[in-house]
């Protein structure tokens, strides 16, 4: 033996490897055999350069979805072991990027200089890692964060039909996250390079860009891109969350996620279910939204709240992927395209909208101000319903009708104009005390640009006593 090879560690003896063998591919599919000892989600070489994800294993062959792609896989090519699983790279060098679902740039800058990296399929937090949810989550939106509150590492779907306004709720949660402490991670899923483009430049103008990642698979890609798009975004997100930081991500959409799942399993061969989804379609989307929590103080008390955003049909709340979403969340808030044609912006469906835990982590003043809102606003909507049949109604009943009037002007909101916390409790308390029923219900709610500004003046926090607030706010309105 040489000196070198003796100093070096070298030993003789027996390796053993592994060759497999390529014998289809197709679709961003290739069917591998001769790997006997692969296991799902590792990768695998070609001998091209080209890397593959185990995602089916079979008798005698495993099915691959095809990631990296060099000069293109044939039948007949050797594959190896890589003896990793797929992880993407992490931290703050990521902040103000546009990344696919591996982690290369689409931004036209060179590759972030990340040091850490995450696996995309983690376990969900264990229940001893996590904690109650018991801090707000200000997405700015009148409507949200008085009626329907979303705490932090709560997960809120976002539903209804095509064109009402979902996708732009959710930006304007990430734009009301400046300045608080809360990093973001959009995943878009499925959507046109115009839509992606127009995402990226919203958050580029109004400033959200810079503590926001965005993960793109666009609508061309391969079907296992568009499936692995959420769990990158995940993954950027927990590991933020485990770092003690609190995060926002949204899911832009979670129906093309599924088509794609179904589209890969068909591929796979896979055996069909309900409208062609394989059988585990629901552990696909609960195994992510299950890693979105907020963790206990001695486990660094991050949080990690999820918008997961779902297309329906015709508002049939009813269908497949709809109703597994519904049960897998802890809330959702439904755009209504009638509320949308009427004008009604943004066109949230109070009465099918609902948060189960958020009211836990809703400011006591902000909570106590809308207490009883929510209920007068769904009477107003029943007895504007009975006063079209033309029939006379007392004082009292109308006095309800003109005050609902009231009401649903102040919800209205224009897109991209998020408000501070401070500005909800400052309308809310400005309608239940009947600051502002004087004149029309139009001509009331365009007082209130001067009423918060009046509250932004004086400085005033919702720990100030509600005296001080209503001198304020009947300073303001004074003739």
């Amino acid at each position: 033996m040489p000196e070198h090879a003796a100093h070096s560690g070298y030993r003789f003896g027996l390796r053993i490897s592994e060759r497999g063998q390529v014998t289809g591919v197709g679709d961003g599919i290739a069917w591998v055999s001769g790997l006997p000892s692969a296991r799902l989600d590792e990768l695998i070489g070609f001998a091209d350069g080209s890397t593959g994800l185990v995602f089916q294993l079979a008798r005698d062959s495993l099915g691959a979805i095809l990631l990296a792609q060099k000069h293109g896989v044939t039948a007949g090519m050797a594959v190896t072991h890589l003896g990793r699983r797929l992880a993407l790279a992490a931290g703050d060098a990521l902040l103000g990027r546009v990344m696919d679902p591996l982690g290369n740039p689409q931004d036209g800058l060179p590759p972030p200089q990340a040091r850490q990296f995450r696996d995309l399929e983690a376990a969900a937090p264990q229940i001893v890692e996590r904690d109650f949810v018991n801090t707000p989550l200000y997405t700015g939106n009148k409507i949200v964060d008085a009626l329907i509150p979303i705490g932090r590492g709560q997960r809120q779907l976002v539903i209804g039909d095509d064109g009402l306004g979902k996708s732009a709720f959710a930006l304007d949660a990430v734009i009301n996250q400046r300045g608080r402490d809360v990093l973001c991670v959009v995943v878009l899923i499925g959507q046109p390079r115009a839509a992606v483009a127009g995402c990226v430049e919203t958050l580029r103008t109004a400033g959200a860009l810079d503590y926001s990642v965005v993960v793109v698979a666009e609508a061309n890609a391969l079907p296992g891109f568009r499936y692995l798009a959420p769990f990158a975004g995940c993954a950027l997100a927990e590991h933020w969350m485990r770092a003690g930081r609190s995060v926002l991500v949204v899911y832009d959409d979670l129906g093309r996620h599924a088509q794609a799942y179904r589209e890969l399993s068909l591929l796979l061969q896979r055996p069909p279910g309900r409208e062609a989804y394989p059988g585990d379609i629901f552990y696909l989307h609960s195994r992510l939204l299950e890693r979105s929590t907020v963790l206990a103080p001695r486990f660094g008390g991050g949080s990690m709240t999820a918008l997961p955003i779902m297309e329906t049909r015709q508002g049939e709340l009813a269908a497949y992927i709809p109703t597994n979403l519904i049960s897998i969340t802890d809330g959702q808030i439904y755009f209504d395209a009638r509320l949308f044609a009427a004008g009604m912006l943004p066109a949230i469906d109070i009465a099918r909208s609902v948060s189960r835990i958020g009211g836990k982590a809703q400011h006591p003043a902000i909570k106590h101000a809308a207490a009883r809102i929510r209920l007068e606003y769904l009477q107003f909507l029943e007895l504007e319903l009975f006063a079209r049949f033309g029939t006379r109604l007392d004082a009292a009943v109308e006095d309800k009708l003109r005050r609902g009037r009231l009401l649903r002007e102040l919800l209205k909101q224009d897109r991209l104009a998020p408000l501070p916390e401070t500005a909800q409790l400052a309308w809310l308390l400005a309608y239940a005390e009947g600051l502002i029923d004087a004149g029309a219900p139009q001509a009331a709610a365009a007082r209130l640009p001067a009423l918060l500004a009046a509250v932004a003046a004086a400085g005033l926090g919702l720990d100030d006593p509600r005296e001080r607030w209503l001198e304020v706010l009947r300073g303001a309105l004074a003739p």
